[in-house]
């Protein structure tokens, strides 16, 4: 049993809305092996605060794009769409059904409507971009974004410093903000039957944002961090250690906060990049929605699973 041509089916979710148990209930009913769609758990060396999946899960199903780059390196989105069709053809071809899974919603995007060729990266505007970031701050650059790009400005955070700078760099060197290489009339890359995530009780989802990165901090986040920095090459202006978690628990280690101060800090980001999530899912109009908190919310996404893959007669 397999999923019909050329529909993909993906899971995703905002952070600790359920994913992976989710994921573990549709491997009971469909012989799937799971590509992650997910900018943070592609790193080398970053487990803890990645809540990657365990050895368990690992075991049961195959997952791609785990582990995949050094944390001193970037990623982008095209390069995700290059590695993500690789993968899904190369599960297609042994008779398995590819499962999308993740909270990286641009990703999501990118698979659905493809990317458009865009200008070629400036080594001397991006240093000049860098240099004006460390005076005035992310946020008055995120400002500076949104007199010249409103369109990427609204759905960028204020310190999202690799989109903010790229969307500037691509602005300054050609006059053009970088939506408008968007074309929206281009065909659509895949068909998704995308089965979304969406806990009803916001103050709930908190409360497991805030009992997750407890739990991270328990098994050893600290320790992580500590081994990444003491490698000596990476820093915090790195897309790696930017990543939720890891740059509070780096600001502490380097004495900027204490370890309340950074837990605090911590989960207050990770409650805005769940509201981030959310809000590009709500823009997504033909997801199918299940709320994971809902007592038969696995039930439900079984029978979104049955509904693509029904069993043969």
């Amino acid at each position: 049993m397999s999923l019909p041509e050329p529909r993909l089916l993906c899971l995703a979710g905002p952070t600790a809305s359920g994913k992976s148990a989710a994921s573990m209930a549709i491997a009971d009913v469909l012989p799937i092996e799971i590509i992650n769609v997910d900018s943070a758990t592609i790193y080398q060396g970053m487990d803890i605060g990645t809540a990657k999946p365990d050895a368990q899960a690992r075991a049961k199903v195959p997952h791609h794009l785990l582990d995949i780059l050094d944390p001193a390196h970037a990623y982008s989105a095209a390069q995700f769409l290059n590695d993500a069709k690789r993968c899904i053809a190369d599960i297609q071809q042994r008779g398995k059904t590819p499962l999308l899974v993740g909270g990286t919603m641009l990703y999501f995007k990118v698979l659905k409507d493809g990317i458009d060729d865009l200008p070629s990266a400036s080594a001397t505007l991006r240093a000049d971009i860098q240099g004006q970031a460390q005076s005035k701050g992310w946020p008055a650059m995120h400002a500076e974004l949104a007199r010249v790009d409103p369109v990427t400005a609204q759905r960028l955070a204020p310190n999202d410093r690799q989109r903010i700078g790229r969307a500037l760099e691509i602005y300054h060197g050609t006059g053009r903000p970088i939506s408008s290489f968007f074309d929206p009339n281009r065909a659509p890359e895949q068909s998704l039957h995308l089965i979304s995530l969406e806990p009803n009780d916001r103050q709930v989802l908190h409360q497991r944002i805030s009992e997750r990165f407890d739990l991270m901090l328990e098994e050893g986040l600290i320790a992580e961090v500590q081994a990444l920095m003491a490698r000596g090459d990476l820093h915090d202006d790195l897309p790696s250690i930017r990543c939720v978690g890891y740059r509070q628990i780096w600001a502490h280690l380097q004495g900027q906060d204490s370890l309340e101060q950074a837990r605090e800090k911590a989960i207050a980001a990770t409650r805005q990049l769940a509201k981030r999530q959310l809000t590009w899912l709500r823009s997504m109009s033909e997801r199918h929605v299940i709320d994971s908190l809902a007592p038969d919310a696995i039930d439900q996404v079984r029978q979104q699973v049955a509904s693509v893959n029904p069993k043969p007669t």
